[in-house]
């Protein structure tokens, strides 16, 4: 299962390349909302995950950012977000990504996250070890708040006090830094390869997070998402890390 989705988030980052290396008139830009971007890439990039997926899995459901929706009954769905970082896509920032994760049994249980500009995949879950381009990744480091650092993510609708009072707990209570990609699936690739400590989200959907959280639990890490909880279509806030590090950090959920 692993090659195979591989390489199709591969081929679905080469759409995606296409149009971000023509810039973003090609791209075809279109407002969800205040900052919040659809582009002709992103439409093109889930249809074809839809049909590639579709034959490989017919008994599956799929599940995506753009709308695709099929056997939401089924136990095992794929959550798909054709490109996590829209924002970034448009701009020209080289942080976004392809994710695709299994949610099956009410939990999140694989996930491949590819980022096409980084040149860097990562792949793993319940049942596989974790590879970033190949390579077996380690468990998650320990923490070293000396050098801590927090990757955070909020939607166009969190209020920016909300914002400013988790900026304000990392900095002051944790006594570390931040810092914001934009992209939730790039956040993740960079918590599981060590170079965050941890990944926070406020209004964020589970094709964000479905991709990156089975690698980061196999790596040993935790989340605070209570998916019994938790539609697979609704917002959510999320922290997820090492677990020393998500329990210091939990207040800032509740702020």
């Amino acid at each position: 299962m692993r090659e195979e989705l591989i390489g199709l988030a591969e081929a679905a980052g080469r759409i995606g390349a296409r149009y971000f290396r023509s810039g973003a008139l090609a791209a075809g830009v279109e407002e969800k909302g205040h900052l919040d971007l659809v582009t002709r890439a992103d439409k093109e990039v889930e249809a074809f995950l839809q049909e590639e997926l579709q034959k490989l899995y017919p008994a599956d459901g799929i599940c995506g950012e753009e709308g695709a929706s099929l056997r939401a009954d089924a136990d095992r769905q794929w959550v798909i977000d054709p490109i996590d970082g829209t924002f970034n896509f448009v701009r020209g920032l080289p942080d976004w990504a392809v994710s695709i994760g299994l949610y099956a049994g009410g939990l999140p249980v694989f996930g491949v996250i590819h980022a096409p500009i980084r040149g860097e995949t990562v792949s793993g879950g319940r049942d596989l070890e974790v590879l970033l381009n190949g390579v077996k990744l380690p468990p998650l480091p320990p923490l070293d708040r000396r050098r801590g650092v927090v990757a955070v993510g909020f939607s166009a609708d969190t209020p920016v006090e909300r914002e400013l009072a988790a900026l304000r707990f990392i900095r002051s209570e944790l006594d570390m830094t931040y810092r914001h990609c934009g992209s939730t699936a790039a956040a993740f690739l960079m918590l599981a390869a060590g170079q965050v400590d941890a990944s926070l989200g406020f209004g964020v959907c589970s094709w964000d997070v479905m991709g990156g959280l089975p690698v980061v639990e196999r790596l040993g890490g935790v989340a605070t998402i209570d998916w019994k909880a938790i539609g697979l279509r609704q917002k959510l806030d999320y922290l997820a890390g090492s677990t020393e590090l998500v329990e210091r950090a939990r207040p800032i959920l509740d702020l």
